[in-house]
């Protein structure tokens, strides 16, 4: 039983660590069905039937995010090209951290969202890649962000007032 376990995780444990951090498309789930009006519904194309966030002019679930910049404390960092992020409406993150892809849990309720559960891969990058990971994935975590959607951007605030700016990535 030993043997067939490690025989298990022998491929996992190499596949971790190969090939490039980028993940492109962070997510190619499709939406489940109608969700509560406490969620955004997840499809592409705005509709007479999808609610937008208060004092925003889009949705921010459903949509393919790429994450821009990234304010701690004070300092602003460009985002690697590979970070990214999707949140769908049936409560599931994911993304590239700027390294790492990740997966989370994700609460939207109106303007306001919470990621919990984060799990990553974990590929090794450069210094530099790996402190903006780590920033951002802390931003993400620290408890519930605010978000403010407005042609074609997003803008998520955490309760340190650090700012992850994001915009809408075209896929293709």
């Amino acid at each position: 039983m030993i043997l067939t376990a490690a025989a298990a995780l022998v491929p996992l444990t190499v596949a971790c660590g190969a090939g490039k951090a980028d993940s492109g498309a962070v997510s190619s789930q499709r939406p489940g069905p109608q969700q509560p009006s406490s969620q955004q519904p997840s499809s592409r194309q705005p509709s007479s039937r999808q609610s937008q966030q208060p004092g925003s002019r889009q949705a921010v679930t459903g949509v393919d995010w790429r994450v821009d910049s990234l304010t701690v404390g004070g300092r602003t960092r460009s985002a690697p090209a590979t970070a990214r992020l999707r949140i769908d409406a049936d409560g599931r993150a994911a993304g590239n951290l700027g390294c790492n892809r990740f997966s989370a849990r994700a609460t939207v309720r109106g303007d306001r969202i919470t990621l919990g559960g984060l799990r990553t891969t974990r590929m090794a990058c450069t210094p530099d890649r790996m402190e903006f990971e780590r920033a951002l994935a802390g931003a993400l975590t620290t408890g519930t962000l605010v978000a403010r959607a407005d042609a074609g951007s997003l803008t998520l605030t955490d309760g340190n007032g650090d700012l992850i700016r994001l915009s809408r990535h075209a896929l293709g």
